[in-house]
């Protein structure tokens, strides 16, 4: 297999830009080690982590405190009118953040981590589903699955598992063991939830039909009782709603003992370790990156990796760009749409600073409202917010739907000339977006378009540059 740069770039990135220090890298080894390197584009355009994003929520909750012990009329407007200042500020720091991220994959050196930091954010998916904490869903990718991208992957499985957002989203927090403290002395509380240990199981680990039963599930959900959170301490353990004794999942016993969070982060690994993970894994990585149907002597590559490092990630990552599969000339995968707007934004090389041209505050949030939030809900991808614990679709069928393609065609033409008036000669941005392959299909649109603003939306619209 030789390795071609360009193809690479595109599969395993963000696609090509015209400038000339974001060259692809010209082998496997060169994209893993600028993933292994510094991480550059959080410096750069740096993002809220969820750590900070915490202090939101302790000043969020304090003056809600206080709106409920208000004994005068104008002490409850007063918090009110502090309620919605918070809320509008996380508003518009999530819509500051998206561009942030967007940016992030037009000016990376290294799009293989921008991708792999967005695929493993969206397969572990977790949202806020009230107030401030609706927005925390960039903050939360930063901290608990950015930095983890590299390791194995128990590691990430932890870490996104027991984080609090993760805990909100799938009701985990309030989740009472039958036997607990707080059960057998009715103190409250809405009893056992199978949220966390069904998705765990069926989502995050083995698959669907992994091989677990009902029994399993309930025996997961009765472990991982007491792991919560607060938000002046953020994941926290809470011995009084954890069900007493040991549990038993997938035959093998777990708890009984005083060391819970032991007994979690045990079954955890242990299910990280798991076979059937491993098939889960490589299989949907394959999907991603190479083909809704990917070549089954790649997923046994990606599975035997996989076994044999006890799933450092790195090894998967290997044979991922090595395998000859990687190298198939067929572009198969469809870009999803976020996906398709930043490799648009690159080809295009769009400044960072087009975000500053926009004024303050209310401007700019109606510049990423126009130019992404509403196209991306369009396209059927809207930002952060996929309609379940799945997250995305990734077969070509959910997004080749006619609203989808409309919108699509409908941003190639509107969005470049706002994001970059100054558009580039069609002629010229067909290879510099294509490579010197493009087609000569695509090429003669490009040099029949009766302005630059139309040549430009052929070529984002075209096939070649919809694929991967």
């Amino acid at each position: 297999m030789t390795f071609d740069p360009i193809l690479a770039e595109k599969r395993f990135g963000y696609g090509l830009s015209p400038i000339a220090e974001l060259a692809p890298a010209t082998s496997a080894a060169e994209v893993l080690a600028r993933v292994r390197g510094p991480d550059d584009m959080a410096v750069r355009f740096p993002v809220e982590g969820f750590s900070t994003f915490r202090e939101r929520l302790k000043t969020a909750q304090a003056v809600q405190r206080r709106a409920r012990r208000a004994g005068t009329q104008v002490a409850k407007a007063e918090a009110d009118r502090q309620q919605k200042a918070l809320q509008r500020a996380a508003r518009q720091g999530e819509r500051a953040w998206l561009w942030q991220v967007m940016m992030r994959r037009v000016w990376t050196r290294d799009g293989f981590r921008e991708r792999l930091t967005a695929f493993w954010g969206d397969h572990f998916t977790a949202r806020g589903k009230v107030g401030v904490l609706k927005r925390a869903s960039v903050p939360y990718i930063e901290d608990a699955i950015r930095p983890h991208i590299l390791g194995r992957f128990e590691d990430l499985l932890a870490s996104a598992v027991t984080h609090p957002l993760m805990l909100h989203y799938l009701d985990q927090a309030q989740s009472v063991g039958p036997n607990s403290i707080r059960a057998r002395r009715k103190e409250g509380g809405v009893g056992l939830n199978e949220n966390l240990a069904r998705e765990v199981l069926e989502l995050h680990t083995l698959g669907v039909g992994g091989g677990y039963s009902q029994r399993d599930v309930r025996q997961l959900a009765e472990l991982l009782t007491g792991l919560s959170y607060t938000v002046e301490d953020g994941r926290k353990f809470r011995n009084r709603f954890a069900e007493p004794g040991a549990e038993e999942v997938l035959g093998q016993s777990y708890g009984g003992g005083p060391a819970r969070m032991a007994d979690i982060r045990a079954v955890l690994r242990d299910l990280a370790r798991h076979p059937t993970t491993a098939q889960h894994i490589a299989r949907k990585l394959a999907v991603h990156f190479i083909a809704e149907t990917p070549p089954a002597d790649l997923v046994a590559a990606l599975v035997d990796a996989y076994r044999d490092t006890e799933g450092d990630l790195s090894a998967l990552y290997q044979v991922l760009l090595t395998h000859p599969a990687a190298m198939t000339p067929q572009q198969q995968n469809l870009r999803l749409p976020a996906e398709y707007m930043a490799a648009s934004m690159r080809a295009l090389a769009v400044a960072p600073e087009v975000y500053h041209q926009f004024g303050r505050g209310r401007q700019r949030e109606q510049f990423i409202v126009q130019l992404f939030q509403r196209p991306l809900a369009v396209m059927g991808q809207p930002w952060q917010e996929p309609l379940g614990p799945d997250g995305w679709e990734e077969a070509d069928a959910s997004w080749l739907t006619p609203q989808g393609i409309a919108g699509r065609l409908h941003w190639a033409l509107e969005a470049p000339v706002r994001l970059r008036p100054d558009l580039p000669d069609p002629r010229v941005f067909v290879e510099s977006a294509l490579g010197p392959n493009a087609p000569e299909t695509v090429r003669f649109a490009a040099r029949a378009a009766e302005n630059r603003r139309e040549g430009i939306a052929l070529v984002l619209a075209s096939p070649a540059f919809q694929r991967r």
